[in-house]
């Protein structure tokens, strides 16, 4: 599967954590997606609407090149169906340990229903790690989460300028740190990722594994980091079974699979070394 937020919930399952997956599905794609995610373990609410939820195309060099992602979209999502999805949303939070928030709002819904999603979870003090990137980005940001875990382009959208470097993502999210009061764990590609906490920062340098496809990684940062808080422990103890999980991904051809004895095998390698 594909989806930020799903795609969390599907690694969130294979790690054996209770989880409640919700959003918008159509279709027999849909109803692919609901299976799977309860066949993994995961708890699913969808509003169903009409259309066919969307199907994603990963392209991956043979060469070890990169990868291109070719997306298409299906849903047909009236007013009543917003109005259901907030009330199950709404429901769904006031017994939640945390909330992870991503992926993009569909066409036909305006993009500030992030900034009150992320508004409405904050209100009950409640944790939420938020994820997505273009107009999305900047909504959700308007809600000021706890945890953003943009990638170095998308820290750019949201800062406006291009960004490039450790020292340059660091000194950035300091900035938008005080502007927002967020946490912001920055996945950076072979540099790794900087984690951007209130009163402390770590580099997390990137494992030395055979990469066969990153799609889907950095949910299982958003995964780790949401199944550690939910459970009371800290954050470094997130963030390390976070960048595990995502780099158990790696290992895997299909977008956002791990497989459990991956992650524990992983979990001791992963560092979090002071920064700067």
């Amino acid at each position: 599967m594909g989806g930020k937020a799903t795609d969390a919930s599907w690694i969130l399952g294979e790690l054996g954590v209770a989880n409640t997956a919700l959003g918008f599905a159509a279709g027999d794609v849909g109803r692919q997606i609901d299976r799977m995610l309860r066949e993994r373990g995961s708890s699913t609410d969808f509003v169903w609407v009409k259309g066919e939820s969307r199907t994603i195309f990963v392209v991956i060099s043979e060469q070890g090149h990169g990868q291109s992602t070719l997306t298409s979209s299906g849903l047909e999502i009236t007013a009543e169906d917003c109005a259901s999805f907030k009330e199950k949303f709404y429901q769904a939070i006031q017994n939640a340990g945390c909330v992870v928030i991503g992926g993009s709002v569909p066409s036909v819904l305006d993009v500030s229903m992030y900034t009150e999603m992320v508004k409405d979870v904050r209100e009950f003090n409640i944790p939420v790690i938020f994820d997505a990137s273009g107009p999305s980005l900047i909504a959700g940001m308007e809600g000021k989460p706890n945890f953003a875990k943009p990638n170095m382009d998308e820290l750019g959208e949201l800062s406006g300028k291009k960004i490039t470097g450790l020292l340059a993502a660091y000194n950035e999210a300091r900035r938008l740190q005080d502007k927002y009061g967020t946490s912001f764990i920055i996945t950076l590609g072979e540099l790794g990722a900087l984690a951007i906490l209130e009163d402390r920062a770590y580099r997390i340098p990137p494992l030395k594994i055979r990469v066969v496809s990153t799609a889907g990684a950095g949910d299982g940062v958003l995964a780790g980091l949401a199944a550690a808080i939910a459970q009371g422990k800290s954050t470094e103890e997130g963030l390390r079974l976070g960048f595990a999980a995502a780099a158990a991904v790696c290992l895997t051809p299909a977008t956002a699979d791990c497989r459990r004895a991956d992650v524990d095998a992983l979990l001791p390698k992963i560092q979090l070394l002071p920064y700067p």
